[in-house]
């Protein structure tokens, strides 16, 4: 499960993740919520990377739009080759979600206790995601996405029992890579948790509400239990 994650990293840090390219004017955020936009990297169609701002939530193409019922802001790994609402889009429309980390939420007494988790060397890191394209008869469009998860691993496995799939820099090529569909390196992907070494530690419950946005919502909890 992901949802929610924050990303505050400058444009020069995110051209050094993923290189060169068009991208919107970012400001920091800290709480970043579902239906909200968010910027994904994609390829265009002649092949390059580029940077959009598209909904977090997944229309599929055929839908009738937005429905309140069906949040589709997760995909899961296991199951995404087979999902109508995802199929096309694992094959054709694969893209990167930047993020500086995410937040989990962990069993605690009679509620839950939030927690942040980002890379330990504080660098930015990139979540796989599925991106999609829908337009209604009057010619309204949207472009929205969904972030792929996972089993999660070893670190994350203490907080949580789902995390997202965290693309390695090395991996982003193929991740991106629509047009040679070659479907072993793909599921070698999907299949294998790049995640780098994580900082895991309690954060205070203001997260809980996505009208909160500042950057002390990533202070550790005091009063954590």
């Amino acid at each position: 499960m992901c949802g929610r994650y924050f990303l505050h990293s400058t444009a020069d840090t995110l051209t050094r993740l993923f290189g060169a390219m068009p991208m919107p004017l970012l400001a920091p955020r800290y709480n970043i919520a579902p239906t909200q936009p968010v910027p994904i990297v994609r390829e265009n169609a002649a092949g390059r990377r580029e940077m959009v701002l598209v909904r977090w939530g997944l229309i599929p193409a055929w839908s009738k739009g937005p429905d309140a019922r069906f949040s589709m802001i997760n995909a899961r790994v296991e199951t995404v080759a087979e999902k109508p609402a995802y199929r096309n889009a694992l094959r054709y429309r694969r893209c990167l979600i930047p993020v500086d980390g995410f937040y989990e939420w962990r069993a605690a007494g009679a509620g839950k206790q939030p927690y942040a988790l980002r890379a330990r060397d504080g660098r930015p890191m990139a979540l796989a995601g599925l991106w999609e394209h829908w337009q209604d008869a009057g010619g309204s469009e949207i472009e929205s996405c969904a972030i792929l998860v996972r089993d999660a691993d070893r670190q994350v496995r203490p907080i949580h029992d789902r995390m997202p799939v965290i693309v390695a820099p090395e991996s982003f090529a193929l991740w991106l890579d629509t047009h040679s569909q070659k479907p072993e390196p793909l599921q070698t992907l999907l299949a294998v948790q790049q995640a780098p070494e994580l900082e895991i530690y309690p954060v205070g419950r203001k997260v809980n509400s996505p009208q909160n946005d500042a950057p002390d919502l990533l202070d550790p909890a005091a009063d954590a239990r």
